[in-house]
């Protein structure tokens, strides 16, 4: 039966339950959905939009665990729906539909399990199903067939479509290049991999995984000792391996945005979980390409001259503003689930209509093929996610499978998800029919891949990983990733065991559906127990589903017996002939910019609103880049934190001195004109983005760049038009030559060649042939990586170096877009090695403490660096002389806006000379061009006879305008909008009183594990401490780590374990909530958490004994914050409840902000009343809704502005956190164990960025001590 409860909102959450609940199980149902009321009506009338009913979704899954865990019985499904005023209302109809009244039937989907087919025309199959198969393909499956004398079933032949797929297989990469009439002698795949060849670096492993691994440093492990049980943390030290990957996802979310990008960073993030026999993913990158998404003023009139050039389509799915936006909104949202922090990425937006001064000549025949009005744009989209991750060196590379193996999978069940995506990705979008299109979209449940991650994290800290081999589920499903599982050894899959979320499915839709959140692990038997036990713990469902046979063959079998999927390995993957491509030289022009320099002011207007160069706020405000307490630099700096970083830096552990930096680079429009420059200039933007951090060198690699390793990810229009797959291969070779010219490997990567969109009137949209080069590399001290925020001082300079070697050029920029051109007249990097010196020498530079500041010369030109490196200052200008920049005229606007690589440094006026010299040595070329004004807000522009003044502040707002129109989309209650007038007006502040800064001054030492180490079997006499967690916390390890540095003995306690009662909380004198998306706060945040301590006996016992006692102390942060104010553990003598709520903006919010501290008794914070102190925060509902009058509560932290985004969430009183009446038990939204160490803040006081702690930290010491007394 359905019931249906009524919500306070009105909606309505439908239950699915196989009995009569009692008045008990109903009383704890309308407790768990916000005091519902439950209806006595079988049906509803009305209209409701909710989700489409052959979809379970991920809420649901969600919903459905709380339950369980509360110990209700019976539930299969929930889904919560919403009432609109008439069928009109508008809904998303990818995910949703509308409901004309709700009755029993909702869930009911009239649809039974094909059976399995036995295909007899394969031809015909291929076109229906949408496989992608090519003529060979095709013909190769007919000998399949006669070898095994029978017709193949559906399962086998849609199976062997997706892992051939071009997708998957890289068959253009691979395959044979006749260009002009002439073979070429590589193929593409073997121009990537002679970069590795030549120059292999520190790679370890590379090609043959999901990551290429690096070997790293040596570094502290900090993990639980036993877990598969609540046990203490110990640190170890391990020699470590990083890893650097990047995937697209471009057909999924051109189709569906939302779930298309989080579908996406999830596989990118398990692909690093899958490296060798198990790693660790640390931290993400993305990039959005799309089509102008045609923004609109508050008027309604259009924003942006530039985009209104060319007509729009009629879109085939969503709008590019509606991609920009739900695209990110997914990419964000599971990485904030997750607990992967977004750390660097890009966004560009690009059309292009050719003209008749453009034109397109067959080299050999001369004949021109440019159509004029052709139009080039994203409209089948880019979605790039990527990352980096480190694991065990011990864990780097697969075993052998054996015989007899268990074959496991964990995570999620089987649903009719992202069926045949690996082959329509394959195809234009617009190719197959929409319903073949959205079959092919995924579903995203990030919290079950946290679960699964566990699993795999604990296995790989464990001293002895019982792993054979591990892969992720991705394209074509479980075929796929147990296939290579096996590898040759072959196994045999029991379709009984594997978990089925819709009991619709067909053998062929359980074995390729591509349902998300799982991962494939071989084990020895003689382990399995123990992991299970591990996932037990975890709450992460797990299957032992077959075992590896030794037979080189591959089945999936049915309770029956019967085998839908039955083939030899070597069958499976395939011998169909090479793919061969043929095409002819294309020599395209495509007409200059022409300009004036009297416009300069109009030019700058329009090239500082491009997405690419425009202010990324609308992104970085929701995107989580503080968990894990590792992130050393992230996007946004300075006293009003804007997004200007180059790069991204993570720890690697909590010292703060190893670490690894990725950054990005990427120049389509370039490479339009010039395939060959748009490579280099994307590896060289990649390269001056990442210069800024300091890269680790070893006496067999001495040079910085030759340390470096780059993903390359193509995506292009192949067999579009005319010439381009020659431009791919020209741009190919072109990274490759400039590679090992470099010294670089290029150890990983990926493809994507069907980059273009078909429109149901047969016309198609070609994107740009595009590369983005992803760079990663070990960082020797991440506390020395340079911010491109100018220091006010007056007695130091700004340096230009050129690392292009060639006459500045405006083809190819933001300049010539806005102006609706790209030109012929395109920079390149001239000479590499002179490249590579420029590099090496701004690396020394700044290992000798020299650089002050620096920016990289990309998107925008000089103009735009020079610009944004004042932005996020509140005060200063800077005066400049363009005098002595190398240029055959004095030609203003292309000084201004050429994007030749380049990079400019401040320096401090007493290196002067040293720098001179230095520079002069070391070959560089170099120009002093401007000095900091600190008392005025303009930047002067001095060129000879030429002056012009450009006021910062007005063109800072300029710059933010596009950001604060994409936010409107986001951002509610019309928060978008006081967050534009107010970014400004709201600096950083600090207060740190006689804090001193040493670990010493605290009585703390990080290397006391070394001591504990050598007496191992005396029992420790420090205070315990526990950390709390549930499926979804994320936030764990830092705030280990915290009260570990704090002086604590810290346990490790999973829910289960207080559940089970193998946890009683009976030594533990101070327990801490931590942070995260517990069951990913469907019910609102906390709600399934506080139920699983209400409805668990032993887990309530423990709480409450725990806080009966006199002894002990409690701390809740963000996600624990809002389970004390659900449990009433801070107030309980209140008559009317706290509670927390939504953000007013009804969206996450991430920031570094400013918090005071009032005169408090807190045990904790009571001294450090007074101070004023920077601080995360990441939640999603973090507003205090507090009823009683300000002076009931025992408020401990204030946030510095009443105003949005200053007081990110609209709390009352601007809380941000509140304690128990004697001070013991305090609950906070913002994240203190994010900020211990200067290096974790994004902005920190200049005097005091070298100390070793932070205030935060003396909170914990404060917490130890009155344990110590009691």
């Amino acid at each position: 039966m359905i019931l249906f409860f009524k919500t306070p909102k009105e909606n309505i959450i439908a239950t699915e339950i196989d009995h009569q609940p009692s008045d008990k199980e109903k009383q704890a149902l309308c407790w768990l959905y916000g005091d519902a009321t439950l209806l006595d009506d079988a049906k509803l009338e009305g209209f409701f939009v909710g989700p489409r009913r052959e979809m379970i979704t991920p809420w649901s899954t969600n919903a459905v665990e709380i339950t369980q865990n509360m110990s209700l019985t019976g539930i299969s499904r929930i889904e919560e729906y919403f009432p609109v005023k008439s069928e009109d209302a508008d809904h998303d109809r990818m995910l949703q539909r509308m409901y004309k009244g709700l009755d029993q039937t909702i869930f009911t989907v009239n649809h039974e399990p094909e059976p399995i087919k036995h295909v007899e025309n394969i031809e015909k199959y291929n076109e229906e199903e949408g496989l992608a198969l090519s003529p060979e393909e095709i013909e190769y499956l007919h000998k399949i067939e006669k070898q095994n004398g029978r017709p193949l079933t559906d399962s086998e032949i849609f199976g062997f479509a997706q892992i051939n797929s071009e997708h998957c297989r890289h068959k253009i990469f691979g395959g044979k290049f006749i260009i002009d009439g002439e073979e070429r002698e590589s193929s593409l795949f073997s121009l990537i991999k002679k970069t590795t060849k030549e120059h292999p670096g520190k790679i370890i492993s590379a090609y043959s995984d999901n990551v290429a691994f690096a070997q790293g440093p040596m570094i502290e492990q900090f993990a639980p000792e036993d877990q598969t049980t609540a046990d203490y943390f110990k640190v170890k030290p391990i020699e470590s391996v990083i890893s650097l990957k990047a995937e697209t996802h471009n057909f999924p979310t051109t189709v569906e945005p939302f779930n298309g990008a989080a579908t996406g960073t999830g596989g990118e993030i398990r692909d690093r979980m899958g490296g060798g026999t198990g790693s660790w993913p640390i931290a993400g990158t993305a990039v959005y390409m799309t089509s102008y998404p045609r923004l609109k003023n508050d008027d309604g009139k259009p924003a942006r001259d530039f985009e209104q050039k060319i007509a729009p389509r009629k879109w085939l799915y969503q709008t590019p503003e509606e991609i920009l936006i739900k695209a990110s909104n997914g990419a964000s949202d599971f990485g904030n689930k997750f607990g992967q922090p977004l750390i660097t990425g890009s966004v560009l937006t690009f059309e292009y209509e050719t003209s008749t001064g453009d034109s397109a000549v067959v080299a050999s025949s001369q004949e021109n093929v440019q159509a004029a009005d052709e139009v080039y744009g994203y409209d089948k989209v880019i979605m790039l996610a990527g990352g980096v991750g480190y694991g065990k060196k011990r864990d780097c590379l697969k075993k052998e499978p054996k015989k007899g193996e268990d074959i496991v999978v964990v995570g999620g069940d089987n649903y009719r998800i992202g069926l045949g995506g690996g082959s329509v990705s394959s195809v234009d979008t617009g190719r197959y029919g929409t319903a073949v299109e959205l079959n092919a979209v995924q579903r995203a449940n990030p919290e079950m891949q946290k679960r699964a991650y566990n699993l795999v994290r604990a296995l790989v800290e464990a001293d002895n990983n019982p792993v054979t081999s591990i892969h992720d589920h991705g394209s074509a499903g479980h075929l796929n990733c147990l296939s290579e599982l096996v590898e040759d050894c072959g196994g045999e899959i029991d379709m009984t065991k594997l978990p089925i979320g819709d009991k619709t499915l067909s053998a062929k839709e359980i074995i390729a559906n591509e349902s998300q959140e799982r991962m494939g692990l071989l084990i020895e038997d003689e382990h399995v127990e123990r992991v299970r036990k591990i996932a037990a713990r975890e709450r992460a469902p797990f299957y032992v589903v077959g075992q590896t046979t030794g037979d080189a063959h591959f089945s999936f079998v049915q309770g029956d017996g019967v085998k839908p999927f039955d083939l030899d390995v070597a069958q499976m993957f395939g011998h169909s002939p090479k793919t061969i491509m043929r095409d002819v030289t294309v020599e395209h022009h495509y007409e200059d910019a022409t300009y004036s320099v009297d416009k300069i002011d109009e030019y700058l207007n329009n090239v500082l609103q491009l997405e690419s160069v425009a202010c990324k706020d609308w992104l970085t405000n929701k995107v989580d880049r503080s968990v894990t307490g590792k992130i050393a630099r992230q996007q946004t700096q300075g006293e009003i934190e804007l997004p200007l970083s180059d790069c991204g830096v993570v720890a690697l552990d909590y010292r703060g001195h190893a670490g690894i930096a990725t950054a990005l680079g990427h120049a389509p429009q370039a490479g339009m004109a010039d395939p060959a420059a748009g490579s280099v200039l994307s590896v060289a933007e990649s390269l001056t983005n990442i210069v800024w951090a300091p890269i680790a060198t070893d006496k067999d690699h001495p040079f910085p760049i030759e340390n470096l390793n780059l993903s390359a990810n193509w995506m292009w229009p192949c067999r579009s038009q005319k010439g381009e797959d020659a431009r791919l291969y020209s741009a190919v070779q072109a990274l490759s030559d400039f590679c090992c010219s470099l010294h670089l490997n290029v150890p990983t990567g990926k493809d994507s060649l069907s980059l273009s969109q078909q429109y149901p009137d047969g016309s198609k949209i070609i994107a740009p042939g595009t590369v983005i080069v992803t760079s990663g590399a070990e960082v020797n001290d991440v506390r020395k990586t340079v911010s491109p925020v100018m220091v006010n001082d007056k007695n130091s300079s700004l340096y230009y170096i050129d690392f292009s070697f060639d006459k500045q050029r405006l083809g190819g920029s933001a300049f010539a877009q806005t102006l609706g051109k790209i030109g012929s007249d395109v920079p390149t990097v001239k000479n590499s090695e002179y490249f590579a010196d420029c590099f090496n020498a701004v690396q020394d530079l700044i290992q000798k403490g020299w650089v002050m500041a620096g920016h990289d010369i990309s998107a925008g030109g000089l103009i735009t660096c020079l610009l944004e490196m004042t932005f996020a200052n509140v005060e200063g200008g800077m005066h400049v002389n363009l005098h002595d920049i190398m240029q055959d005229n004095d030609d203003i606007v292309k000084m201004l806006f050429a994007e030749n690589p380049g990079v400019v440094i401040q320096v401090s006026d007493t290196h002067k000379k040293e720098l001179k010299e230095y520079l002069e040595d070391a070959g560089i070329g170099f120009a002093k061009i401007a000095y900091p004004t600190p008392a005025t807000r303009k930047i002067v522009i001095v060129k000879d006879d030429w002056k012009h003044e450009f006021d910062i502040d007005s063109l800072r707002d300029t710059w933010y305008k596009t950001s604060y129109l994409l936010d409107r989309r986001q951002s509610m209650n019309g928060m978008a909008r006081k967050r534009f007038l107010n970014y400004k007006k709201q600096p950083l502040e600090f207060r740190l009183g006689n804090f001193k800064g040493t670990f010493a001054s605290l009585g703390i030492n990080p290397d006391r594990w070394k001591e504990e180490g050598q007496a191992k079997n005396e029992k420790s006499n420090r205070p315990k401490a526990a950390i709390i967690r549930e499926k979804g916390t994320n936030g764990d390890r830092e705030m280990a780590y915290t009260l570990w540095l704090a002086g604590f003995d810290v346990k490790d306690v999973m829910m289960t374990d207080l559940i089970s009662g193998r946890e009683t909380l009976e030594e533990v004198n101070m327990i801490v909530f931590c942070g995260g998306f517990s069951n990913s706060d469907v019910l609102g945040s906390a709600k399934g958490w506080a139920g699983a301590f209400l409805y668990n006996p032993k887990a309530k016992e423990a709480l409450d004994k725990f806080y009966a006692r006199k002894d002990t102390l409690s701390l809740g942060i963000c996600n624990g914050c809002q389970l004390m104010v659900e449990l009433n553990l801070i107030n309980p003598e209140h008559e009317h409840r706290a509670h927390l709520t939504h953000n007013v903006s009804q969206k996450f919010e991430s920031a570094f902000l400013g918090l005071s501290i009032p005169q408090n008794n807190s045990v904790m914070l009571g001294s450090l009343s007074g101070d004023k102190l920077g601080i995360w925060v990441a939640h999603g509902e973090g507003r205090f809704y507090l009823p009683e009058p300000e002076d009931h509560y025992n408020i401990v932290a204030k946030y510095n502005y009443a105003e949005y985004p200053g007081n990110p969430n609209g709390s009352d009183y601007n809380v941000a956190g509140i304690c128990s009446a004697d001070g013991r038990h305090l609950a906070m939204m913002p994240h203190p164990e994010r900020a211990i160490f200067p290096w974790q803040n994004a902005y920190y006081p200049a005097d005091h960025r070298n100390d070793d702690v932070t205030p935060w930290i003396e909170a914990f010491v404060n917490a130890r001590k009155w344990i110590e007394k009691q």
